[in-house]
């Protein structure tokens, strides 16, 4: 009998260690990291509205990364600019590496009828603040949407956007 107590409460206190560990990986941000790195090294286009909040004209943006190249829509033409998958990739790990992030995750989603896990996430690095809302792909681990306010404090400027993404039969536009 107190063979079967100890191993009942053994087996119960490596459930309870189970789920601990699974609630604190699933506020890691390693899978917001991995699919930053994703979208830089996936084919995909993305359509970013940018608000400034503090002043300023609202914008547009289309970007498409194809490649291993950046490309970007300036009034209505097509251009390569000088940044690559690996700019991109380093960029991020620099942030990864040398800021500080702190993510939660929110709960399942979809967008555009895709199951997703939405993940929210505050990053400090250099004079630049985040706070984000993520939507990741369960299927893929792709970035789907990213809703982000930024805060520059070394140029005083504050801005949102809101970005989505598409993947598949992607090319470069020029």
């Amino acid at each position: 009998m107190l063979r079967n107590c100890i191993f009942t409460f053994s087996v119960l206190s490596l459930l309870v260690m189970a789920q601990a560990v699974q609630a604190f990986a699933g506020d890691s941000c390693q899978p917001v990291f991995d699919a930053l790195m994703k979208v830089a090294t996936t084919p995909s286009r993305s359509y970013t509205a940018n608000t400034a909040v503090n002043g300023g004209k609202p914008a547009e943006a289309e970007t498409i990364f194809a490649n291993g190249q950046k490309y970007i829509r300036v009034r209505g033409k097509w251009m390569r600019i000088p940044v690559t998958s690996q700019d991109v990739l380093e960029q991020e790990k620099e942030k990864e590496q040398h800021g500080n992030s702190t993510c939660k995750l929110l709960g399942s989603d979809s967008v555009k009828g895709e199951a997703a896990i939405l993940y929210s996430i505050h990053r400090e690095y250099g004079e630049v603040t985040e706070d984000e809302q993520m939507w990741v792909s369960k299927s893929t681990g792709l970035l789907l949407r990213a809703e982000e306010d930024v805060d520059n404090r070394g140029n005083k400027k504050k801005e949102h956007q809101s970005t989505r993404f598409e993947y598949g039969n992607i090319r470069p536009p020029v």
